[in-house]
């Protein structure tokens, strides 16, 4: 049996990168999904590749209007919603003394205050209908300090910390909804590739050149997804998934 037969997902950022392997794996699983993107084409492009188990919606997360729309349309298409992946997001490369205050604001528009839309339309959705998962993208600079990216890891910590009192939350409420965020080092994206110096190639701090690299591929993020989106981490819920090829591990 597919891992997720009968399941229901959203997947912010879903026409790119993390977003595109996850709405890929999640559909191979047996889920139906709602590909929510700004990128219209290439959300509509892989909505028709994947046929009939999924629905492309435009929208902006940073807009409650739109996120009650995107609500309002994948249960309409798909009857209800069990899984959320708040996924959209932003990377800019700032230390604290050269960052902006316009771009620290856009940095917390896009990448937490998205997740809190989200999730707060995601429990009322889900709260009545038997629970479900919520997963959360935060990343490795939620739990280590990256010197170059004050913004980023700003926002990322407001994620892991909102995950943890919306999972506590919906535990005490007997909500039966999980919530758990994930932790990425470095995936090899467009988005991650921009942020590298001129004429270095990302793909060459992979781990699939060298264990003790930091860059993953998409499907590495979507593979922990699924695992959280499945009834198999049923009894999972408030966890820091750290998928680093174990950066915090001290060698000899």
């Amino acid at each position: 049996m597919a891992r997720l037969d009968g399941k229901v997902a959203i997947v912010t950022g879903g026409a790119v990168g993390v977003g595109q392997a996850t709405v890929e794996l999640m559909v191979k699983e047996g889920a139906k999904v709602a590909i929510v993107d700004l990128q219209e084409e290439k959300g509509k492009a892989l909505a028709e590749r994947l046929g009939s188990s999924t629905i492309f919606i435009k929208g902006d997360v940073t807009k409650e209007d739109d996120w009650k729309s995107i609500f309002d349309q994948t249960i309409a298409k798909f009857s209800a919603v069990n899984i959320l992946v708040n996924n959209a997001g932003i990377l800019m490369r700032n230390p604290i003394d050269q960052e902006s205050l316009e771009n620290f604001q856009k940095i917390m528009t896009v990448n937490a205050q998205s997740v809190f839309l989200g999730s707060k339309y995601a429990v009322n959705a889900m709260k009545s209908t038997g629970g479900g998962s919520i997963i959360n993208l935060s990343s490795f600079a939620a739990i280590a300090g990256m010197s170059q990216f004050a913004a980023y890891c700003a926002s990322k910590g407001a994620v892991a910390a909102l995950t943890r009192s919306i999972a506590s939350y919906c535990r005490t409420m007997k909500y039966r909804i999980r919530c758990n965020s994930v932790h990425p080092d470095g995936i090899l994206t467009d988005m991650t590739r921009a942020t590298m110096p001129e004429g270095v190639d990302a793909a060459q701090f992979t781990i699939d050149i060298d264990p003790m690299n930091r860059m993953h591929q998409p499907l590495d993020i979507a593979n922990g997804i699924l695992y959280l989106a499945s009834d198999e981490s049923r009894g999972v819920n408030g966890i820091e998934l750290r998928i680093d090829s174990g950066q915090f591990i001290m060698g000899d």
